[in-house]
Order: structure tokens, then sequence, then C-alpha cells
């Protein structure tokens, strides 16, 4: 079964390592255009065609996909199926069509639960207990094709979004495989999602950052959690922006509105949340400064409670 490979970045990477571990063919892969990166602003290349070179394979990076150039691409390669693992194009109904087999996509959410960008880290913030891969059919509408595979995992009470990428990164990786040779073999399902259940998220942005202490606890515990590795929550401390990367959960009951400062000492920085419930800051950073313990920084920087 001949592949073409549509990804960009470690999230895709980790699949087409994958198909070149387990020897499908890859006829050629696609990427995103390079991109300036650093204080240099030089072109880097995407984890996915970085692999790619290293393997050998032929690397295409269109600048659109609907101007004719893709499907000439296609036409040549010849592929009896596209893999698009977070690629960043919507392909044209025309691309889609071309091989005997389609499109098959890995997402990082149990469809038709959190379709769109980001599906991770909204399963954090979101406080959800489980989540998991799918593999699908890609179809004209965004995450709404046919459902091939799924598989199911549980999120750490206290893990971030980062980590939880990299294990759905292996998990969505081992599912293609399985999807891919069930599909060559006749025997992969095809399930149509239930368009009624489905729920769309948006990409993060640093709007999301300041930390909004009239929430429960695990709301607010979720936030910094879910947030990492970017753009990281923050708090203000006596006029400056501090970057919150730890918290716990305390069994401490307060009056003080949420926001308060209720405790400061080596346990950490104890703030009021919704209901009278409090959480500690853990590890923080602040301006300039890099990442420490919540007591680390107090020995420095004692703070008053009224």
């Amino acid at each position: 079964m001949r592949i073409v490979f549509m990804g960009t970045p470690d999230f895709a990477a980790a699949s087409l390592r994958k198909l070149l571990d387990e020897h499908f063919e890859i006829a050629g892969v696609f990427t995103q255009p390079d991109k300036p990166k650093g204080r240099g602003m030089e072109l880097a290349f995407s984890p996915v065609k970085e692999l790619a070179l290293q393997a050998g394979l032929p690397v295409f990076q269109p600048d659109k996909m609907r101007d004719g150039r893709a499907l000439s691409i296609l036409q040549e390669l010849k592929p009896d199926i596209l893999v698009v693992v977070a690629y960043g194009r919507i392909l044209p109904d025309e691309l889609l069509e071309l091989p005997r087999y389609g499109a098959v996509n890995v997402h990082g959410s149990l469809l038709p639960k959190y379709r769109g960008a980001a599906p991770i880290q909204w399963a954090v913030l979101n406080g959800d207990k489980t989540t998991g891969v799918t593999t699908m059919y890609l179809a004209h509408d965004m995450d709404a094709g046919d459902i091939i595979y799924t598989a199911e995992t549980s999120i750490g009470e206290f893990e971030t979004s980062g980590q939880l990428f990299d294990r759905l990164m292996v998990m969505g990786a081992e599912l293609l495989v399985k999807t891919l040779r069930d599909i060559e073999t006749g025997v992969a399902p095809r399930t149509p999602q239930d368009h009624n259940r489905a729920s769309y998220v948006k990409m993060l942005d640093k709007s999301l950052c300041p930390i909004r202490w009239e929430q429960s606890p695990r709301g607010v515990i979720k936030q910094i959690y879910g947030l990492q590795p970017w753009p990281i929550a923050t708090m203000e401390l006596n006029g400056s922006l501090y970057k919150v990367f730890e918290a716990e959960y305390t069994d401490t009951k307060t009056a003080k509105a949420p926001g308060s400062l209720v405790s400061a000492d080596d346990r950490g920085i104890e703030i009021a949340c919704a209901d009278g419930e409090t959480l500690r800051i853990t590890q923080l950073q602040a301006p300039g400064k890099k990442r420490m313990a919540a007591a680390d920084f107090l020995r420095g920087h004692p703070l008053k409670v009224e």
C-alpha cells in the first residue's frame, strides 16, 4: 500500500516514524512551508520534514492546496491512501477522493468530542477524566469523517497538556498502524459520527493565562496544568506578573474573597478560590528569573498576609 504522508509538528513526526519503523511504503511527504524561527528568524524545517529528509523521502511543501499543484503531485505519486496527521491545511475534496482508500487522519480526542484545534489541551483545561485518540476517514467537513478506531486513556490529576500530548502522540502512532493494516486487509470498521454530540475547540492564546480565582480549586489546577507548555498560567503578586507551574489542593476553608492571599510559608503561597476553598501555589517564575519552588521564592520575597 503506497502512502503519501501529510503532517507538520512533533505529533505528526511520531506517526511518520512509526510507519517507517513498520516498513510501510511512503511514496512522499507533504509538510508546511519552512518558517522563520528564533532570534535570527532563520528558516526552520518542521519536525516532519527533518525526519523525512533523514529517511530519504521526497518532501513537498505547497503554499496552497487548491491551485492544482498539490493535485498534480499526488497524481504523479499515485498513492493508495493519504495519511494526514496535524498537517495544518484543509484538503479539498479532489485530493481526498484521489487515492483508492481515501484519506485517514489521527486526531487527539475521542471524536465527536473536541473537533478542531488544541483538543489535547482543552481536555485538560476542562477537567476531563479521560481522553484518547481517534483514527477516521477525512471528509469535507472538519473532523467529521467516519470513525475507524479509538483508544482511550485516563488523564492524571496533575498531568500537563505537554505530558498528555506526548502520551497521545505515541498512542496515535500505534493506532495508525493498526488502522492501515486493517484497511489494507479489508477488515477496518467504519462508524459514522453522531454529529449531534459534536463539540468544537479553538486554538489557545494568551488571553487564557490570567488565573481565574473565582473557579473551584480544581478549575484553577486544571488551568495551571492545561496551559503547559504554552502559554502558561499567570498570577499577579505585588504588582508583578508571575508564571505559575505547580499547585496543590489544601484542606483550608476561608472567608476571604477569591484571589486573596491566605498564607505564605515554607509550604507555598495559599490563595482563596470559590466557595471558601483554597489552593497552594508550589512553583512559580518571577519576571526575568528561573522557575523555582514557591518556598524558595518566599525566602527572598516574603509576602504579608493581611
